[in-house]
């Protein structure tokens, strides 16, 4: 018994440790191992089996005559030549008789006493041939070898099967199925999206076309060829797509541009094909590309030339949005926050017949994305979604969303119950400027130059008629700023006038000025400042013709496609009028400065006071600072 628990031991052991060599080696190998593993198991079982259940002494015929003579045997079993002798002490043991010959005539040859011969217990038993005598060594040695060399060359075979449909596959469109025949856990909902009205009802009408196209059909009118998505980044185009995906009955294939190309030629086509192929046997059906600009970029503009991979891609989609094949019955809808460098025979009529153009949400549209987002959040009583639309302006549907997901996230680290409205507003911060760094703790002096600086700016701003007004001023530093001054617009504004620019320059480089004027120094806290002044100054000058020079456009931006983004300008003036836009912004700059400083000197009083009560405070909100503007 000791040694069939050593035994199943060992093999337990030896198991778990190939267990944990096959899972690290490739698939060929852990077949081949598990076929070895097999063998050595099946060993095992049978070695287990053909062992004894007890060990039983073997004896020669004489030593079973002397025991007899001594009266010690109680019972001899014969079978065939075997003896199993039972002694009186209840031990057992085995003998062999002659062939051919009784036991009893062979035992009294050999000196038996026949008496104590006779009292002794006998019984003849008939050996019979057993089954597994034949049957044992046809199934080891002949069928079990077949049947494990079949299974290892089954799986052998199947992995090369497999190998080989995966690289069918390579060429397979990956885009991913929603509508009748996909499955969603989360379905969008036109109901689901805030804001962006136009956008909708231009969808709406492609979902009603597809749903029910003949009551179109019968004013001659055609089904759109393609629908182009353009905005900035979270606006929310992606979120609208999926919403057509909600509310069309028909098959909705969404892929992202760059899942079309690869390092292999000609994959990115293939899978173009394959996409729309796809989409023609469900039609009626949509085709989303998301990022549509990573392949359709202006063809000839890169290093590739036309052999590129990408251009390639975009060839085929080309054809088969608008080739000799048209399939009326296959909408292609795609979206991108880059739609001035896309090729231009994407955007040609037959093609994207309708470019619809996504505006940042105002602040009715922030207010219902903000409802949208706190449904599942619970709110307390003193939150105001308007207030905290009206804190948002230029505000993305996607920054929306984070504002909520901030609060609620703020208001866990507090152990609320309850998101409240202190929570909302300090997420406005967080996002617009980053976490509060609580480490960063300034010194005295630092935080005497940190509230002039800010104090600078407040007035500056405030001492314009139709400025914006001040939300908040802070000295706590936030994200890289040792401190920050929030200006929220009270109304939407799509037009500026040159004069509102003035005024944002003269705000920009209020901290400066006031900086030089407190402290008769400058330091680093108005690099930022300087470099938004400086380029407002630029483009007064060279985009929006706002200066002496006259309303004429300087520059023309080349596109290199190749590394992601424009990043040179060609200069279509000459030297003597890049002197001469030097001299313009260096204008701006200058007047800009001078008016800053000339109201900050005329307010030397009110500058200190305000520094003084931020330095006290740390923080002065609206209410608070008009208080001080209005004393002062």
């Amino acid at each position: 018994m000791f040694q069939l628990l050593s035994i199943a031991k060992l093999q337990r052991t030896c198991f778990s440790a190939i267990l944990l060599v096959i899972k690290h080696m490739n698939p060929f190998l852990k077949n081949f191992v598990i076929i070895i593993v097999i063998f050595l198991v099946l060993g095992g079982l049978f070695s287990i089996s053909y062992l004894p259940s007890e060990e039983v002494p073997i004896i020669p015929i004489t030593q079973l005559v002397s025991d007899i003579n001594q009266d010690k045997v109680s019972k001899i079993t014969v079978s065939g030549d075997v003896l199993d002798i039972v002694y009186k002490d209840s031990k057992k043991s085995v003998s062999e008789k002659e062939t051919g010959v009784s036991y009893v005539q062979n035992l009294t040859e050999l000196g038996a006493d026949p008496e104590k011969l006779s009292s002794i217990e006998a019984e003849v038993k008939t050996p019979s041939p057993s089954v597994w005598s034949w049957l044992s060594p046809i199934l080891i040695f002949g069928i079990l070898p077949l049947l494990v060399f079949g299974i290892f060359f089954w799986m052998i075979f199947k992995q090369t099967k497999g190998g080989a449909m995966q690289t069918f596959d390579f060429t397979k469109s990956r885009a991913r199925l929603f509508g009748t025949e996909g499955k969603s856990k989360d379905k969008i909902f036109f109901t689901d999206v805030a804001g962006l009205k136009e956008a909708k009802e231009e969808l709406i009408e492609i979902v009603d076309f597809l749903k029910s196209p003949k009551k179109y059909l019968a004013m001659g009118a055609k089904i759109p060829r393609g629908v182009l998505l353009l905005g900035s980044a979270g606006i929310g185009k992606t979120l609208l797509a999926r919403a057509v995906a909600g509310e069309a009955n028909v098959p909705f294939f969404s892929i992202s541009g760059s899942e079309f190309v690869e390092m292999f030629v000609g994959v990115g086509s293939a899978r173009v094909r394959d996409l729309f192929q796809t989409a023609k046997k469900h039609s009626p059906a949509i085709i989303f590309i998301d990022e549509l600009d990573a392949i359709g970029r202006h063809r000839g503009a890169g290093i590739g030339g036309g052999h590129d991979e990408r251009e390639q891609t975009l060839n085929q989609i080309l054809v088969e949005m608008d080739g000799f094949e048209r399939e009326n019955n296959v909408i292609v809808m795609a979206a991108t926050n880059r739609g001035d460098i896309l090729d231009p025979a994407l955007l040609r009529p037959g093609r994207f017949d309708r470019k619809i153009v996504l505006d940042p949400p105002d602040v009715r549209d922030r207010e219902d994305i903000l409802k949208i987002h706190s449904k599942q959040k619970p709110m307390g009583s003193d939150v105001n979604l308007r207030e905290i639309a009206e804190r948002t302006p230029g505000f993305s549907g996607a920054d929306l969303a984070n504002i909520a997901n901030e609060a609620a996230l703020m208001a866990a680290r507090k152990n609320k119950t309850q998101i409240n409205q202190p929570e909302f507003l300090e997420a406005i911060e967080k996002v617009l400027l980053g976490p509060e760094r609580k480490s960063h703790i300034l010194s005295k002096k630092e935080k005497g130059i940190a509230a002039i600086h800010e104090a600078g700016h407040a007035l500056v701003s405030s001492s314009f008629f139709g400025s914006e007004p001040i939300r908040k001023i802070s000295i706590i530093a936030r994200g890289m700023a040792a401190g920050y001054t929030l200006q929220m617009p009270s109304e939407e504004k799509r037009i500026k006038s040159k004069t509102e620019f003035l005024a944002e320059m003269a705000t920009l480089l209020g901290g400066y000025s006031a900086e030089r004027l407190a402290f008769k120094e400058i330091t680093t806290g108005a690099s930022n400042d300087l470099i938004r002044a400086s380029d407002l100054a630029r483009k007064l000058v060279k985009e929006y013709g706002m200066s002496a020079l006259g309303p004429v456009s300087f520059g023309e931006k080349d596109d290199m496609v190749f590394l992601g983004r424009e990043i040179s300008e060609q200069r279509n003036y000459s030297e003597k009028v890049a002197s001469e836009i030097d001299g313009e912004v260096d204008k701006f700059i200058r007047s800009a400065e001078k008016q800053a400083t000339s109201i900050l000197t005329k307010k030397r009083k009110l500058l200190d006071k305000l520094a003084k009560t931020l330095m006290e405070k740390e923080t002065i909100e609206r209410e608070e600072f008009e208080k001080i503007i209005k004393k002062g």
